[in-house]
C-alpha cells in the first residue's frame, strides 16, 4: 500500500512538472503601454528643450504553469530609465537615472475574444544624480539642486479586462517603504491601450493608450500619460513601436519627485 501511494505521488508530481514551462518566450502580461514605470528599450527626445529619457531593461517571465482557471507566472523585472540631455558633437550627458529591480506576479485567462487576470509587482525603486547633473566650471550642482536620498518600495496590483485589442485596467500600488516621506503611500490609476491591427497591412499596427495616475505627493495634481503610435510587428508579440508622448505631472525621476512637469516627445521602442 505505501509503495502504491509513493507512486501516485510520483506521478502526480511528473504531471504537474509536466504542465510548467520554464523560461517562456512571451510574457504572460505584457507592460502597460501608457505606464510610466514600465519595462522598456527605447529612447524619447523631448520635442522642446534638449532632454531625453533612454530606457534599458527587461521583463521576464521565469515560470508559466498553464491551470483550468488559466495562466499564471512568475516574472523578475531589472529595468532602469534615465535623464540625458543632448550637446554638440553627440554628446549626451546623463542627469539622473532610476533603477527598479522586484518580482511580478500574473494570472490571465483567455475566453474567445476576451481575456482578463491581473499582475501583481514587488519591486524596489532607487534614484541618483549622475555626472552631467554637476557644473564643472562652476564646481556645483545644477539649478542648486544637490543630490538626495530616493527609495521606494511597494507592491503594485493591476487588474485588466481585454477585448480583442482593447484593454483596460486598474491598479492600486501601496508604498511600504518611503524616503522621503510622502504625504500618501497609496496610489491610484487606470488607462487602456488599444491596437488596431486591421487598418494598415499585416505586421503594421496603430495604437493609442492612456494612463491616468494619482501619485502620493499631492492628490490635487494627477499625473497624465497619453501615446500614440505604430507598432511593426504583432500587437501582443515582439516588434518596433514609433510612438508620440504626451506627460503631464509630476517627474517621473526620483530626485526630481516633487517637480511637476509637462512635455511631448517622440520615441522608439523594441518591445518584447
Amino acid at each position: 500500500m505505501k509503495n502504491i501511494f509513493v507512486l501516485l505521488l510520483l506521478a502526480s508530481s511528473l504531471h504537474f512538472a509536466q504542465q510548467i514551462e520554464y523560461f517562456p518566450s512571451q510574457l504572460n502580461v505584457k507592460p502597460f503601454v501608457a505606464n510610466t514605470i514600465e519595462p522598456k528599450l527605447g529612447f524619447m527626445f523631448k520635442t522642446e528643450g534638449n532632454e531625453l529619457r533612454l530606457d534599458i531593461g527587461n521583463s521576464v517571465d521565469l515560470a508559466k504553469i498553464e491551470t483550468p482557471s488559466g495562466t499564471i507566472a512568475v516574472g523578475a523585472d531589472l529595468f532602469t530609465w534615465t535623464l540625458l540631455r543632448k550637446e554638440e558633437s553627440f554628446h549626451f550627458p546623463v542627469d539622473a537615472v532610476d533603477y527598479l529591480f522586484g518580482l511580478n506576479f500574473s494570472m490571465k485567462k483567455s475566453v474567445h475574444d476576451y481575456s482578463f487576470g491581473a499582475r501583481m509587482r514587488i519591486s524596489h525603486i532607487s534614484a541618483h544624480f549622475v555626472d552631467g547633473h554637476f557644473d564643472k566650471e562652476k564646481f556645483m550642482w545644477l539649478n542648486n539642486r544637490s543630490p538626495r536620498v530616493y527609495s521606494r518600495e511597494f507592491i503594485e496590483i493591476m487588474p485588466f479586462y481585454q477585448f480583442k485589442q482593447l484593454r483596460m485596467y486598474a491598479g492600486f500600488t501601496y508604498l511600504f517603504h518611503v524616503d522621503p516621506e510622502v504625504q500618501h503611500h497609496d496610489l491610484y490609476q487606470f488607462g487602456f491601450d488599444y491596437y488596431r491591427k486591421d487598418l494598415l497591412t499585416d505586421g503594421i499596427s496603430p495604437y493609442l493608450a492612456y494612463d491616468f495616475k494619482l501619485t502620493g505627493a499631492i492628490r490635487s495634481t494627477p499625473n497624465h500619460s497619453f501615446k500614440a503610435g505604430i507598432k511593426f510587428g504583432t500587437p501582443q508579440g515582439r516588434g518596433l513601436s514609433v510612438y508620440y508622448q504626451y506627460y503631464s505631472g509630476f517627474s517621473i525621476h526620483g530626485e526630481y519627485f516633487d517637480s511637476r512637469e509637462k512635455y511631448s516627445g517622440i520615441g522608439l521602442n523594441l518591445d518584447f
